[in-house]
């Protein structure tokens, strides 16, 4: 007995069962969206060419563009300055650290994780809109 050959409208029904499997496979990663991002006690300004971010008593920065995997996760480098109420005193540098920013995005809502790097010792996870109103209160 030969297998009998499947009829093109067979064929047709299956395709977009075939297509619908393959794009999921291989569903492409993007870039968390530039713009004003906000939350309570942080607040992201992210570019083209870097992130900058606005925390109560720190700030930090981020590389950019962030890419995002296929699950909507990130992960990337760069620093994070704890601040102190009063003058900044001549020759003081800050407090800064290399921290790792990571967590999950939609493209509109962010959760973010501040992990300094040299310390091994998390900061928080804050959760942020894009377009959101940041609610930073900083250091007096």
């Amino acid at each position: 007995m030969h297998p009998s050959p499947l009829s093109p409208l067979t064929c047709l029904c299956f395709m977009p069962l075939v297509l619908t499997g393959c794009g999921s496979v291989s569903r492409p990663s993007g870039l968390v969206p530039q713009g004003t991002w906000g939350g309570d006690h942080v607040e992201l300004v992210l570019d083209a060419a870097h992130g900058a971010l606005e925390f109560d008593c720190a700030h930090g920065t981020m590389q950019a563009p962030i890419p995002v995997a296929g699950d909507g996760t990130f992960n990337v480098t760069g620093i994070f300055v704890r601040e102190h109420g009063g003058p900044i005193r001549d020759g003081e540098h800050g407090y800064h650290h290399p921290a790792v920013y990571s967590g999950a995005t939609d493209g509109k809502r962010m959760m973010l994780t501040v992990a300094l790097s040299d310390e091994s010792q998390q900061i928080g996870t804050f959760e942020l809109a894009l377009g959101g109103r940041p609610g930073v209160v900083k250091c007096l």
